[in-house]
Formats: C-alpha cells, structure tokens, sequence
C-alpha cells in the first residue's frame, strides 16, 4: 500500500498538468549512497510491463515490482522547509539513512 498525502496530491496534480499530459508518477528505489538506496520519482504517460499501479484521486503512482518490498506502506509527502521545498518519502521499513539524508537502508 501507497499513500499520497493531500498537499502531495495537489502538487502531483498540478506538475501533471504543466505537463499537459501524464497518468501519474512512478516511484522506485535505485543502488547509491553510503546507506544503499535512494528515492526515485518522476512522471510517467503510461504503465509498462511489471509495474503495479496504487490508485489516487486523479492520478496513479507506479512502481515497478522488483522496488515494492522496499516501498510497501511507503508515505509520499510534500514538505516546505524555510526555502528548500520537496517531496518526501515517510518509509515505515527505514532502518536508517545516511548523514545527508539522500539515501537509506531496510
């Protein structure tokens, strides 16, 4: 299970039709980083072949079933600190992250 919160849906829903197209975002996890794994988000115009679909209000967030066990129960937030703003991932299986925050271990 996926959840996207609201103001993370409203600026997902509003990146998407910047575009003027798109049915959604995929999110996954790449090898990096002194913890292991990083983030991965970007915005997609169709499913492919092994990807796993969580519905949302307006739009689809994708990932690719070899990334689910490490993205199950994943939380997508959008957060505004001071001047830095960004989506979040609120990953209930983290062990840890690194000091810079860019990537994690499970």
């Amino acid at each position: 299970m996926i959840t996207v919160t609201s103001i993370a849906s409203k600026k997902i829903k509003d990146n998407l039709a910047k575009r003027g197209s798109g049915i959604g975002i995929r999110v996954g996890v790449r090898t990096t980083g002194c913890s292991g794994l990083a983030y991965v988000l970007e915005y997609v115009d169709e499913s492919w072949k092994g990807s796993v679909a969580f519905p949302q209000s307006g739009f689809g967030v994708l990932i690719d079933q070899k990334d689910l066990p490490y993205l199950d129960g994943l939380e997508i937030d959008y957060v505004r600190q001071g001047l830095n703003e960004g989506f979040e991932f609120n990953n209930p299986i983290e062990k840890d992250r690194c000091g810079c925050g860019e990537s994690f271990r499970v």
